[in-house]
């Protein structure tokens, strides 16, 4: 960074050349931190911190410790960010009543939230519509099991008595 006339490197490039051991140091010496915090923090020894350091700084480019710290920030600040972040998630948006004065308009649709299991549904509902939910409370899902339970019983002896009928039918 002295001012010549030198082409800047490619900041993506000088990026991923960068190991991860190196970026941790690289980030604890953006918090001020000496070799030795740094080696204290990491649990390494003062030496490596340092080898770590003067690698980055040559990958960097950078004459010393202070301007390696002032390119790293600039690259981290491109560079690494989160893609994908879930904790800054928006919430599920839910469905309100309208406060129309007269009621809703001829032309509104119509919109029905099957999650809030509300009876105020639009005719009735499709055969096991919202069975295999996930959120049912105990008892609920104790029934459907039970139900599960003796649907299986029902084909299994079905099933037993149509094999003995066809077994009586192709022995006598």
């Amino acid at each position: 960074m002295d001012g010549s006339n030198e082409p800047v490197p490619d900041g993506a490039r000088v990026w991923s050349r960068l190991t991860q051991k190196q970026r941790d140091c690289l980030d604890l010496l953006l918090e001020r931190k000496t070799s030795k915090q740094i080696a204290r923090a990491l649990e390494i020894a003062k030496p490596t911190v340092d080898q770590r350091i003067t690698a980055a700084r040559k990958t960097l480019g950078a004459a010393d410790r202070n301007e390696a710290a002032l390119l790293y920030a600039r690259l981290k600040a491109m560079y690494d960010r989160n893609t994908y972040d879930p904790m800054h998630l928006p919430p599920t948006p839910k469905l309100v009543p309208s406060d129309f004065e007269n009621g809703d308009p001829d032309d509104a649709i119509a919109l029905n939230d099957s999650a809030s299991g509300s009876a105020e549904s639009s005719g009735p509902l499709p055969p096991f519509r919202g069975l295999w939910r996930h959120d049912h409370d105990l008892t609920r899902r104790m029934a459907i099991m039970a139900a599960m339970l003796v649907s299986a019983v029902i084909v299994i002896l079905a099933g037993l008595g149509i094999a003995q009928a066809l077994t009586r039918l192709i022995s006598g």
